[in-house]
């Protein structure tokens, strides 16, 4: 087990056992109770992960989202982030599509898929070659794999609309957001998954703080759900790229059972996060992930 998932184990156990002797005999109605969330505790903090969820926001340094959503930065310290994870270049596009393929092949804008048509693998392709759950869930985007933008959806924000090879998949693939409540409640959430707020959530036209509103609804379906509960489910929260200010340093937030107050000072960045993928879903390295820093090694994340 790693050291992280051991030290996490340890800690919650042990919260457990306090709130047990302190409930007393308010535990006398259900016996075995205590034994019973132990061993939930323990298979969650342990399991692997085989599900990566990651959530992109928008143009804000570490700092600035430190001190600007309240909600997810305690998420952070209650679980694990990075305080050296940079993003690749400004502006926005380059950094999802560096995420998503491991490279940002040569964009260096933010135009729109007929004046970008890229080539090569994608994490989205990758997962769905080797038979793994695929979807990227996009907020308020007009139809499957939209490559223009239309009211609070950004293309932009989208990566997969970028790879007309891959346009089929990403057409059985990319979902609005209606999708996503469903899928959490049926325990079919991706083992490859992305999650693409609007305009208004990602803190690009909003503000930081509705930005920390919308996460906070997120996760309150996602832990909600049985792919968190058993501990398949890794959620990854970071920003495409800082305002400028820090160098390109960006909050990333790292949620998984295994996690506790776990603050990672190694040098990461967005290829790193698509290394992570492989990492958890068990596919090849794809562009510049194969040389990236192992993020599932800097949180010790229990991994297949």
């Amino acid at each position: 087990m790693p050291a992280v998932a051991r030290a996490a184990l340890t800690a919650l156990l042990a919260g457990v056992l306090a709130g047990g002797c302190a409930a007393g005999g308010g535990q006398q109605g259900r016996p075995g109770s205590d034994e019973q969330t132990q061993i939930a505790l323990t298979r969650a903090a342990t399991t692997n992960a085989t599900k990566l969820l990651v959530v992109v926001e928008e143009n804000h340094s570490l700092a600035q989202m430190r001190a600007g959503m309240p909600y997810t930065f305690g998420l952070a310290k209650r679980y694990g982030y990075a305080t050296q994870y940079h993003a690749i270049r400004h502006p926005s596009l380059p950094n999802y599509i560096a995420i998503a393929s491991g490279n940002t092949h040569g964009v260096v804008d933010d135009r729109p898929p007929s004046e970008h048509r890229l080539r090569g693998a994608t994490v989205f392709q990758a997962g769905l070659q080797r038979h793994r759950r695929t979807a990227v869930y996009a907020q308020s985007m007009p139809r499957r794999c939209a490559t223009t933008s239309q009211g609070a959806y950004a293309v932009k924000h989208n990566p997969w609309a970028y790879f007309p090879g891959q346009r089929r998949q990403c057409r059985g693939h990319n979902f609005s957001m209606r999708h996503f409540g469903p899928d959490v409640q049926n325990g079919r959430l991706p083992r490859v998954g992305m999650v693409v707020p609007d305009l208004n959530h990602d803190a690009h036209d909003g503000t930081l703080r509705t930005a920390d509103r919308w996460f906070k609804n997120l996760m309150s379906q996602v832990t909600a759900g049985p792919d968190w509960k058993s501990g398949r489910l890794v959620v990854v929260l970071t920003a495409d790229e800082d305002d400028g200010s820090q160098g390109n340093r960006v909050l990333t937030v790292v949620v998984h059972p295994s996690q506790r107050h776990h603050v990672v000072r190694r040098s990461l960045n967005h290829y790193s996060l698509t290394r992570l993928y492989s990492e958890v879903a068990g596919l090849p390295r794809i562009g510049q992930a194969s040389s990236a820093p192992s993020m599932a090694r800097a949180f010790g994340l229990p991994v297949p």
